[in-house]
């Protein structure tokens, strides 16, 4: 494995990373990619940062003693930059798909508390929808791990027989009782693309999602995942504690655009989806369990 690339207090600058992301990449067939067992550290990373505020009001959550559960996510961003920049990661940055992401606090963060943070590369998988991978993250307060996160991530490629990978038929869906609207301005992504630094221009504008097939900007699914999480911690039986809060990501949520939490509360977590405005289609669903 190579050796780690390491960060004192700073993270690296997020410019220059976009513009290795715009350089071409060989191509490789599906036989031939091998993602590396890159990793990188940021070592003395505040929480406090002055985009916190920023982000809270972006996402919607209310202003806590600990940061919002999905907070070292962004923290973590500009390392997932870099090493999706790297020379010896063989796949374009662009066209990259998010599938799924779980988080994993074992206890609150506490507002202004230091952490020590951990990306890698790992788990490859390869299936007829094309290769996996996910982004694993962990973040360390005084040598103690008290977060973790993995995001998997698909590029996508043709199976054998020229078509992409369909695999299983949806599952009907299933309305939970509790529901409330949310709303998603044109404006979001921009919004969110500030705060987090994520700028990929499927998020920033209708023209720039045009050029990537989209018929309008779409929303950053961590967007909607934290904002989801920012509605259903002000609903009762809301447990502030250590939590695991999964997602897989679904349908693209169209900017500007109306949705619908909806979700079902029980005694060890809660089932949670955010659907299209008519409610018959998922953006994203998830699941929250208190551990």
């Amino acid at each position: 494995m190579p050796e780690p690339l390491v960060y004192h207090g700073t993270p690296p600058a997020l410019l220059p990373l976009y513009g290795k992301a715009l350089l071409p990449k060989k191509k490789h067939s599906g036989d031939s990619i091998v993602i590396p067992e890159l990793s990188a550290r940021l070592v003395g990373v505040a929480t406090a940062t002055d985009k916190l505020r920023k982000y809270q009001q972006v996402c919607g959550f209310a202003s806590h003693h600990h940061v919002p559960v999905t907070w070292p996510h962004i923290l973590a961003f500009p390392l997932h930059l870099k090493l999706l920049t790297d020379d010896r990661f063989p796949l374009p940055l662009l066209g990259l798909v998010h599938l799924r992401n779980t988080i994993t606090q074992h206890r609150p963060i506490g507002h202004g508390e230091t952490l020590d943070l951990n990306v890698a590369l790992g788990n490859t998988t390869k299936s007829s929808r094309g290769v996996e991978f996910d982004l694993i993250t962990q973040a360390h307060s005084a040598g103690q791990l008290i977060w973790e996160e993995a995001s998997t991530t698909l590029f996508r490629q043709a199976s054998g027989n020229g078509q992409s990978g369909g695999g299983k038929p949806p599952r009907e869906l299933e309305r939970f009782p509790d529901t409330l609207n949310l709303k998603a301005p044109e404006s979001i992504g921009r919004q969110y693309a500030r705060v987090s630094g994520d700028s990929n221009p499927i998020h920033m504008h209708a023209l720039s999602a045009r050029a990537f097939g989209f018929p309008r900007a779409i929303a950053h699914g961590m967007w909607t995942k934290a904002h989801a999480l920012a509605l259903l911690e002000r609903q009762p039986g809301w447990k502030s504690g250590a939590l695991s809060v999964s997602c897989q990501f679904k349908k693209p949520l169209f900017l500007p655009g109306t949705a619908q939490l909806n979700w079902r509360s029980g005694p060890s977590g809660w089932d949670y989806q955010v659907l299209n405005g008519k409610g018959d289609a998922p953006h994203l669903t998830g699941r929250i369990d208190w551990l």
